[in-house]
């Protein structure tokens, strides 16, 4: 992703639009350095908040401590604030916290019917946001495949960890490349026999796009495992496996589709193997070492 996008990202309700006129309104006398921060923060609020001191001075052209001053400058008490207040804007800073229909004297039991629910929901709208036939399409293309990579990040960190480990049971050559700058050099050695699989809810992650982007640059065939339809992943993919689900508070959202993700993944390599009994037979045997589950 190139900073031209930074202004592409979701702003439900327009908060951070509303939140950079706060910022522009600010910024009426500043020095040249610190002009050119700000300039860099309006024009890509995402690149700001997802960077470096020394990332931000070296794209805006400027010292380090300028960065410093020009949050200073436009009220902030440092860097670290400022970037506190993007997240703030963006929504993202809810991604940790419990969710917003709990109050704060909820019992733990309301709290557990209420992640209960979001997995449940999330799973009953799988059934009807998944394309079957795109489903299909994919356990073709992983079966064909050369080697396939899987990439995620945060929690769809743990999706792609769990896909590798069920496909490389099933005879399939997987990787889950985390390091980022390894991930694009071996995309960009990929070929048309080469399979990638993108995990991302929003479909809007920039590490996880550059990486599928690359891939899919280099002629391997992209599926997306995501959220909704019309998102940047979903449209650069080849075959996209959506799971849907209701809008839901930042937290629960990330805690339902993660579990609709998994059962993709699940019903991916069932059909491989379905499919193909020489993959049933490599998967019993790369299991003889696990535990007894009996």
């Amino acid at each position: 992703m190139n900073g031209d996008s930074g202004n592409d990202i979701s702003d439900p309700g327009g908060l951070l639009t509303r939140w950079l006129g706060t910022v522009q309104a600010r910024s009426g006398d500043l020095a040249a350095s610190e002009a050119k921060v700000v300039d860099l923060l309006l024009t890509d609020p995402l690149f700001v908040g997802t960077s470096t001191t020394a990332q931000v001075a070296a794209r805006a052209g400027v010292s380090a401590p300028s960065v410093v001053r020009a949050a200073r400058a436009i009220g902030f008490n440092g860097f670290t604030e400022l970037k506190l207040e993007i997240a703030r804007a963006r929504g993202t800073t809810e991604f940790f916290v419990p969710s917003q229909a709990l109050a704060s004297d909820a019992s733990t039991a309301a709290v557990l019917e209420a992640s209960i629910r979001t997995g449940a929901d999330a799973l009953t709208a799988l059934g009807g946001a998944l394309d079957l036939s795109a489903l299909d399409e994919a356990v073709r293309a992983v079966d064909r495949a050369s080697q396939v990579i899987i990439t995620g990040a945060g929690t769809s960190a743990a999706v792609a960890a769990d896909a590798v480990f069920r496909l490389r049971a099933l005879g399939v050559k997987t990787l889950n490349i985390s390091d980022h700058e390894s991930a694009m050099i071996a995309m960009r050695l990929l070929g048309s026999d080469d399979v990638v699989i993108a995990v991302s809810s929003t479909g809007r992650t920039s590490s996880t796009l550059s990486v599928a982007d690359a891939g899919s640059s280099a002629g391997a065939t992209l599926i997306a495992i995501t959220n909704q339809y019309d998102t940047p992943l979903a449209t650069l993919a080849d075959i996209a496996l959506v799971v849907g689900g209701a809008p839901l508070p930042t937290q629960m959202a990330a805690a339902g589709s993660r579990l609709a993700q998994l059962v993709v993944i699940d019903a991916l390599a069932a059909a491989l193997a379905l499919r193909d009994p020489e993959r049933g037979r490599l998967a019993e045997q790369a299991s003889i070492d696990l535990p007894d589950i009996s």
